[in-house]
């Protein structure tokens, strides 16, 4: 039996949480799944009462209601992505080891199912978060969702904007979206996928075999190289991605 009045959420002690729990098993609502989220994974930092609901957000993840099951499996790949060397990663995972299996069970039935770009993408994160692939279980689905990263190059280190989507595939050193005028730009160069490797073969490879040609083509460029419009380096988007996490 779990005390939680002897674990800690981002609010403080966490004896609220089973109340929280039930109230969700019995009449789920976007609204207690948000406050679920902010008190475990506020803002992508975890606590250990998130590591003590992973049994029950396991059962969530296998109880036939696919809305429920989707969050879930969201909630749980973000906390194990969330979770560091100050967590005792390792035996977190070694504690939890079954419901994890789980849980990425239910996330890649999920990704095979029908469902929209977004949440194919957070899913898609929500896998590499639940295997604990370093970096991109946390930084994978913000700048493709929301069609940009935001980096440093890495040789000026100033700001770059990665642009990813409906105004074109591109890296700027201002805001483009909000500067007025002319914002000078450099086209982004994909990967061909036959170059692709490691990861990005394996996140490519899988979107193409679930039919999300779209996320595919994104991944092109997410795994492909820009230039800095200031200094004219070349580096690989990926690398800065995960070196410099500050995309959102």
């Amino acid at each position: 039996m779990t005390d939680w009045s002897r674990l800690s959420h981002a609010y403080g002690p966490a004896d609220d949480i089973p109340d929280l729990l039930d109230r969700i098993a019995s009449a789920p609502t976007a609204e207690l799944w948000s406050d679920l989220w902010s008190a475990l994974c506020h803002q992508g930092t975890v606590y250990p009462a998130g590591f003590a609901a992973l049994p029950w957000l396991a059962g969530r993840a296998r109880c036939g209601e696919r809305e429920q099951e989707v969050q879930a499996v969201l909630l749980a790949g973000a906390i194990l992505a969330g979770a560091g060397p100050s967590h005792g990663v390792d035996d977190v995972r070694a504690r939890f080891a079954t419901e994890t299996a789980a849980l990425l069970v239910a996330a890649n039935r999920q990704l095979g199912a029908g469902t929209d770009p977004t949440d194919y993408v957070h899913l898609l994160e929500a896998v590499l978060g639940l295997e604990g692939v370093p970096g991109w279980g946390e930084e994978l689905a913000w700048g493709i969702v929301n069609e940009e990263y935001q980096i440093a190059c890495p040789d000026c280190e100033g700001d770059l904007f990665i642009a990813l989507g409906e105004r074109g595939f591109f890296s700027a050193a201002d805001d483009y979206a909000l500067t007025d005028g002319a914002v000078e730009t450099r086209p982004l160069r994909p990967a061909a996928p036959a170059d692709l490797n490691g990861i990005g073969r394996r996140l490519h490879d899988r979107a193409l075999a679930d039919g999300r040609q779209e996320v595919a083509h994104v991944l092109t460029h997410v795994f492909g190289h820009a230039t800095c419009p200031s200094c004219e380096a070349d580096f690989a988007v990926a690398d800065r991605i995960v070196a410099d996490p500050s995309g959102r």
